[in-house]
């Protein structure tokens, strides 16, 4: 046991350690309400469908054949609440329906993200549909300029894992087709048109692979190391246009990227365990981040019968929260996380909660 402890312990100071010392917002292509409640650390502890997308290894810890058919995730940012009040929103995911609640509330930071995601998950193998919507903005002071960033994606993922020495080691990769109509104009006009093509919208199909790695000691606590290689060779979306939107620009490549994390899982009781974990995004592209707390994650699961869950962490120097009800069917989460949007002079919390519903067979 204290050998166990020892080593996880230095593992975490190697991970501190090796970041330097602390703006737009670093968005992902998926992160679910577990994951934002502990912190935004997740690619060593996830242990669902969600593997699929957030680190494919993680089948291999899968144990039973299931699907979910109905899995709504909304997040939305606290602000809204005020903002909707000085001027009602119609559409949260419309550039021109959310343009007149920017202008109600200047220099207030907008965000709405909604998300769903069916599949049908075994042990080392999965497939799904992934559908996104994500709109962030802001009026300036004197409302004559709008920054928005918009995104819809929709996706088919496929993925596969292989066990090696009795599953302590996991590798496993995912394919994922997708579909992205993205807005990224920090000038738009909000008095000219709010039209698609006008605001600079693009649209593009592209192939992109993830490939994760679990390593699993055979002692008390099984401490895990964990790391992914996201958009492997990058991710460009001019393989097919025109599916949903009629454009000759392509959205923004999705750079490769690595995430690495180590973890503990220790058991308190018979009914009674926990995980506990630490994660660092964005190892390759970390030299082009000012604000290096936007790379820092942990968290903390407590789990009682596998019927409900507290969780609590750590996101970009902002504490995060979050409590889980499940059941063999039905499954509800809730979570409370702050989101980073300034710089490392200057930070700014955009706090955020998040809901998700999920029936399973």
């Amino acid at each position: 046991m204290k050998r166990t402890s020892a080593i996880f312990f230095i593992l975490c100071l190697l991970f501190f350690f090796s970041l330097e010392t602390w703006a737009r917002e670093r968005r992902s292509f998926y992160t679910g309400a577990r994951g934002l409640a502990m912190g935004g650390a997740q690619i060593a502890t996830v242990n669902d469908e969600t593997a699929l997308l957030v680190n494919p290894a993680a089948l291999g810890k899968l144990r039973d054949v299931y699907g979910t058919i109905l899995d709504p995730e909304i997040d939305l940012s606290n602000n809204l609440n005020t903002m909707n009040q000085a001027s009602s929103i119609s559409n949260p995911y419309s550039i021109p329906d959310i343009k007149d609640t920017l202008n109600a509330s200047r220099d207030t930071y907008y965000h709405a993200s909604a998300q769903f995601f069916p599949s049908i998950v075994a042990k080392n193998f999965g497939i799904g549909l992934f559908g996104k919507y994500l709109l962030d903005g802001e009026m300036n002071t004197a409302g004559t300029n709008m920054d928005v960033y918009y995104r819809n994606d929709l996706a088919v993922v496929l993925g596969y894992n292989f066990r090696f020495f009795d599953g302590r080691i996991k590798l496993g990769f995912n394919a994922k087709l997708i579909n992205r109509i993205e807005v990224d104009n920090a000038l738009i006009d909000p008095t000219a048109s709010l039209d698609m093509q006008t605001i600079g919208a693009t649209e593009g199909t592209g192939l992109s692979t993830d490939v994760g790695l679990i390593m699993t000691a055979p002692w008390a606590w099984l401490p895990t190391i964990s790391a992914v290689a996201r958009d492997v060779g990058n991710t460009t979306f001019d393989k097919a246009s025109g599916f949903r939107l009629t454009t000759t620009n392509r959205p923004t490549a999705a750079t490769q990227d690595v995430d690495v994390a180590v973890a503990i899982f220790p058991i308190h009781a018979n009914k009674m365990r926990s995980s506990w974990t630490i994660e660092s995004r964005g190892l390759l592209t970390t030299a082009s981040e000012t604000d290096k707390a936007k790379l820092i994650h942990g968290g903390v699961e407590f789990n009682y019968a596998d019927l409900f869950f507290i969780r609590a962490g750590y996101n970009q120097r902002y504490y995060t929260g979050g409590l889980e009800i499940a059941s063999e069917r039905m499954q509800v989460q809730l979570a409370t996380y702050g989101e980073e949007i300034g710089t490392d002079t200057s930070p700014r919390e955009d706090r955020r909660t998040v809901i998700k519903f999920a029936f399973r067979f």
